[in-house]
C-alpha cells in the first residue's frame, strides 16, 4: 500500500511543475498585455531607462553570482558570506577615494585641486586595486579559517558556518566603520550626473558614464574569467577538482591550493563589483552587500548553480527583470525585491536545474 501511495504521489508531483509553469505564464502574459497594451502607463523613453538600469545592475549581479558558482562547483557549498566580501571591497574603494581627495595636487591655475581629480584614471585604478585586494584577502582567509577545518563535515554545517561568517563580517564592519551610509565622491570624469543624452519619443534619456563604465568592465571581467577557466592550467585544475577531488589529487593537482585560489578569484570579482557599486550607486554601508549577495545567489540558481555561463546569464536576466518587472506588472517599485525572490521560488518549482541547467554528480547529490 505504501509503495502504491508513493507512486501516486510521484505521479501527481510530476504534474505540478508543468501545470504551475503554465498558470504562471498565463498570468504574466495577461498582466503584460494589460499594462503594455491597454493601460500604457509609461512611454518608450521610460522603458529604455529601465532597461539600461537593469543591464548595469545585472552586470554587477553576474560578477557576484559567478563567485557563488565557482565556490559551489569546487566545494558544493553556498558561500552566503560572499555578499559581505563584496561589501568590504566597496569599503576599500570608498576609503581609497576619500584618501585621494585629501592629497593636494594644486596648480597655479587651480590651487584647490586634489589628487582624485588631478589624476582620475590613476585614482580609479587605485580604488579597484585596493577593493579587489581587500575582497580577495577576505575570501582567502575566510576559506582558510572558517571553511577548511570543516571541509569533511556535513554540508549543513558548512552552510550554517557561511551564514555565521556573513553576520560576523557584517557586524564587524558596522563596529569598524559605523552604521551610517557613506557618500562616495567620484572623480569628475565619472560624475554620476553626466553622460551621453539620447532623445527617445521626444524626451532625453541619459546614458551615464558610470553606467557604461560598469557595464563594459563587468563584461570584460566575465570574458576574462571564462578564458581563465577554459584556457589556462589553473582553469583545468579547477575543473578537475570540481569533477572529482580524489582523482584530481591522484593526478598531481594540489586540491587545497586550487580551492584557495578559487576563493581568491571569487573575491576579486566581488571586490570589483563592490567598487563598481561605489562608483555607480554612490552609497556604501555595512549592509550594502547583503541584498545584492542574496540576489546574486538567486541569479546563480536561475542560470544553473555551478554553471559559469549560467551565472552570467542569470545575473543579467535578473537585473533586467528587477528593473522592468514592477512597471511591466503594474506594481509598486518598492516591491522590486519581492520580484527577485519570487523568481527564486518559481525557478526552484518549475526548473530547479536553472536556465542552462547543471549536471549533478553523485557526490553533489
Amino acid at each position: 500500500m505504501e509503495n502504491k501511495a508513493s507512486s501516486h504521489l510521484l505521479k501527481y508531483g510530476r504534474l505540478v511543475r508543468p501545470v504551475a509553469g503554465t498558470l504562471i505564464g498565463l498570468f504574466l502574459v495577461w498582466r503584460l498585455f494589460t499594462v503594455l497594451v491597454i493601460e500604457r502607463n509609461f512611454s518608450a523613453d521610460t522603458w529604455v531607462r529601465f532597461g539600461l538600469s537593469g543591464l548595469i545592475l545585472g552586470g554587477m549581479y553576474a560578477l557576484i553570482a559567478i563567485g557563488y558558482t565557482l565556490v559551489y562547483g569546487i566545494m558544493f557549498m553556498i558561500n552566503f558570506a560572499h555578499g559581505e566580501v563584496m561589501m568590504l571591497g566597496a569599503f576599500g574603494g570608498y576609503f581609497t577615494f576619500e584618501l585621494l581627495r585629501y592629497i593636494p595636487a594644486a596648480t597655479p591655475e587651480n590651487p584647490d585641486l586634489n589628487f582624485l581629480n588631478a589624476h582620475p584614471i590613476i585614482s580609479v585604478i587605485l580604488a579597484f586595486a585596493v577593493g579587489i585586494f581587500v575582497s580577495a584577502t577576505v575570501g582567502f582567509f575566510l576559506e582558510k579559517i572558517a571553511y577548511r577545518p570543516l571541509r569533511k563535515a556535513p554540508r549543513l554545517i558548512l552552510l550554517i558556518t557561511a551564514i555565521g561568517a556573513s553576520f560576523f563580517l557584517q557586524n564587524l564592519s558596522m563596529l569598524a566603520f559605523g552604521p551610517q551610509r557613506k557618500n562616495i565622491i567620484n572623480p569628475d570624469i565619472l560624475d554620476r550626473g553626466t553622460g551621453w543624452t539620447l532623445t527617445i519619443s521626444g524626451n532625453p534619456v541619459l546614458i551615464s558614464y558610470t553606467g557604461v563604465f560598469s557595464l563594459v568592465l563587468s563584461a570584460l571581467l566575465m570574458i576574462g574569467l571564462y578564458i581563465l577557466v577554459m584556457r589556462t592550467k589553473l582553469g583545468r585544475a579547477m575543473r578537475a577538482v570540481a569533477q572529482d577531488k580524489n582523482t584530481a589529487y591522484l593526478m598531481g593537482v594540489d586540491v587545497d591550493d586550487v580551492i584557495s585560489k578559487t576563493f581568491i578569484i571569487s573575491g576579486v570579482l566581488a571586490g570589483a563589483a563592490g567598487v563598481m557599486w561605489d562608483i555607480h550607486m554612490g552609497l556604501v554601508n555595512h549592509y550594502v552587500g547583503f541584498l545584492p549577495g542574496i540576489k546574486a545567489f538567486t541569479a546563480a540558481v536561475m542560470g544553473g548553480i555551478g554553471n559559469i555561463p549560467g551565472a552570467m546569464l542569470g545575473g543579467m536576466f535578473l537585473g533586467i527583470l528587477e528593473s522592468l518587472g514592477p512597471a511591466a506588472l503594474g506594481i509598486d517599485f518598492q516591491l522590486k525585491d519581492v520580484i527577485a525572490f519570487s523568481i527564486l521560488v518559481l525557478v526552484l518549482i518549475v526548473r530547479p536545474s536553472g536556465i542552462l541547467g547543471e549536471k549533478l554528480s553523485e557526490e553533489k547529490l
